[in-house]
């Protein structure tokens, strides 16, 4: 994932997951690396990654959706 880079982190699967497909819904690719631990899920996070290339596109579609 060289050419990837991280545009969000969190620990809420529910979160990630309606980040990813908005970020889907406007053909930008993710790929979502969950790195909670299994039997203790609030440790560790889950992050999101896209191509670093379209990075700035996608931190202005999360930003815009997370403020409103």
């Amino acid at each position: 994932m060289s050419n990837w880079q991280k545009i969000f982190s969190t620990r809420a699967y529910a979160e990630a997951a309606i980040i990813k497909g908005m970020l889907e819904e406007n053909q930008i690719p993710v790929q979502v690396l969950n790195k909670q631990d299994s039997s203790y899920p609030m440790f560790g996070d889950i992050q999101i990654f896209v191509p670093a290339h379209l990075q700035l596109a996608a931190s202005e579609l999360i930003n815009k959706t997370l403020l409103n």
